[in-house]
């Protein structure tokens, strides 16, 4: 019989430190736990990311007594702790800014405390990577529990999604004379129950990519946060935690190359956020994987889209699941994958998705009549962006896809506010609308404007999409031909920080091609020219930020913090 492991928590409890034992012990007697919740239960530690400052995770509370139940049941002792909440709705300048720093907290509050395994609570955008980069530095076993969207919107009769009906309330004012009547009423049939946005937006997508990693049980990430399946999935969890610990089954073992594409073809076939790409490359840097740029374009960019979900389709969230939801996406892609991956629940991908079952061929197609040939994301590059941008095909305008224009160039996000609008401005539907200074470093934090609003003048006249240009990201509840994550970004001195209004740019996403018809010599004069902005934070987190992070072809996580250092239990000061 094979030797029982020791409990990390062990160190904490029942160490050969007798007085550190104590110390421990009695300051957790004050909560009332008996003598047997210190003798050899696994502690699992609840890892919070709930707050009334986070509306999708508002419901966390409520979900985290559903996995204490099912910890309790399994023999375990849970512990519950906060972390820093990203809420993408409310919080400025952009959660981004803050991705990283509640990565840090999640780490250090479970590296410093007597924890054997967690669960992570998570919902919007933000709380998902965060999380899972923080468990990834140390490395216990952890499972993924996904806070779910909210159910349809239903305004006027018909169907609207959540975060998507947001890009629309310029068009909805100027060309429907929407009033603010209006739009109160429709706020509230936006965000009808508890939950994150319904669409296939971030959210959505980093609840698909941790189940497609292997981090939750099988189905879990399609269900609606309101459903009552959601709450059996939690308790489940609560039980299958406890019994990873036993198995000793680690973020490591689980977190392997190949379910690193897997997670690629299937954002690809889901037709998910572009934003996944920042957020899996910072993952994957965490746990020891080298995921690179083009790895998502090598891995995903050929995988047909099966998904009618909005931004690219037609449905919403909640009619996923109706169809059989991710298990049925996963059965259909498995000659893409990799099926022998293990996953949290011991047993492989495959396995877990052997006997899905579609219920509705119009949500979800087939890799023999897809919805789009390939939709992945396709990485771009040339002299606009030598170490990579991206767009998404799926969410952009066909007759876009190849285009040369006229860059109209706004050098900050209040440039381009305080002017786009300007009737006099000197653009058409053919220019290329080119956003500066809101990269990793330029905004700072790399919000989600890539995806701004065309001008009013042309929105008068029915122009519905352009070709817009940043070093930022765009909502995954957005669409358009939006190419995004331009690195090297304008502040720290990357082409684009060259561009001029009148410069020809050229798009090719068949040849993977993003040019600036600029010569090299006038390339070379006017960067002689150029002055670099003045950094917008000389103290605190920011400031750290600032200095630290990556640019977005890495990631944009912090260099200090690429590579995990393990769960060893530091050194006692008792």
């Amino acid at each position: 019989m094979a030797e029982k492991k020791k409990l990390r928590s062990s160190e904490w409890f029942n160490s050969d430190n007798k007085k550190m034992n104590f110390t421990h012990r009695s300051w957790l007697r004050n909560q009332g736990y008996p003598d047997d919740y210190f003798e050899g239960k696994p502690v699992i530690g609840i890892c919070n990311t709930w707050s009334e400052l986070t509306p999708c995770n508002g419901h966390l509370r409520d979900v985290a007594e559903i996995v204490r139940r099912g910890i309790l049941e399994a023999g375990g002792f849970p512990m519950e702790f906060p972390v820093m909440s990203l809420g993408e709705t409310i919080m400025r300048p952009t959660t981004m800014l803050f991705r990283n720093l509640a990565s840090m907290d999640t780490e250090e509050s479970i590296r410093a405390n007597p924890l054997d395994g967690i669960v992570l609570l998570t919902g919007c955008d933000k709380t998902t990577p965060s999380t899972v980069m923080g468990a990834c530095s140390v490395d216990l076993p952890t499972i993924v529990v996904p806070g779910g969207p909210m159910l349809s919107g239903r305004f006027r009769g018909e169907k609207i999604g959540s975060g998507s009906m947001n890009w629309m309330v310029k068009e909805k004012q100027k060309k429907e004379g929407f009033t603010d009547a209006d739009f109160r009423e429709a706020e509230v049939c936006l965000s009808r129950s508890i939950g994150h946005c319904n669409t296939m937006g971030t959210a959505s997508t980093m609840a698909t990519m941790v189940e497609a990693l292997g981090l939750t049980l099988p189905g879990f990430s399609s269900i609606p946060a309101a459903d009552s399946r959601k709450k059996m999935f939690a308790q489940l969890s609560g039980r299958r935690i406890v019994e990873m610990v036993r198995e000793d089954l680690k973020l490591s073992k689980i977190l392997t190359r190949e379910a690193f594409e897997n997670a690629i073809v299937t954002n690809s076939a889901v037709g998910g956020s572009t934003n996944l790409i920042v957020h899996l490359t910072a993952i994957a840097g965490r746990i020891g994987v080298d995921l690179k740029l083009e790895d998502f374009d090598t891995h995903g960019s050929k995988v047909p889209l099966l998904v009618n979900l909005k931004p690219s389709g037609n449905y919403l969230m909640e009619d996923f699941f109706y169809a059989g939801g991710l298990p049925v996406v996963l059965n259909r892609l498995k000659p893409l994958l990799h099926n022998e991956v293990i996953t949290v629940n011991g047993k492989t991908l495959g396995a877990n998705y052997a006997d899905a079952v579609c219920y509705n061929d119009q949500v979800i197609s087939t890799l023999e009549n897809p919805l789009q040939e390939e939709a992945g994301i396709a990485v771009l590059k040339g002299n606009l962006s030598e170490n990579g941008s991206v767009i998404k095909p799926s969410a952009a305008s066909k007759h876009l896809m190849r285009h040369r224009g006229r860059a109209v160039v706004f050098e900050t996000m209040e440039d381009y506010h305080n002017r786009i609008d300007d009737p006099d401005l000197d653009i058409d539907k053919d220019s290329v609308i080119v956003l500066k200074g809101v990269g990793p470093k330029g905004y700072p934090g790399m919000p989600e404007v890539g995806n701004v609003d065309l001008p009013e003048k042309l929105i008068l006249q029915g122009v519905k999409d352009m070709v817009r240009i940043s070093d930022g990201r765009m909502s995954g509840t957005a669409g358009g031909t939006v190419v995004l994550h331009v690195s090297p970004e304008s502040t720290v001195g990357g082409n684009l920080a060259l561009v001029r209004d009148g410069d020809l740019i050229e798009l090719d996403v068949e040849k993977r091609k993003l040019h600036l018809d600029v010569p090299d010599e006038e390339l070379e004069k006017r960067r002689k020219a150029w002055v670099a902005p003045e950094p917008l934070a000389d103290r605190g987190y920011v400031k750290l930020y600032i200095d630290h992070v990556e640019q977005a072809d890495k990631g944009a996580d912090l260099d200090f913090l690429v590579g995990g250092s393990g769960s060893k239990v530091e050194r006692d000061s008792h």
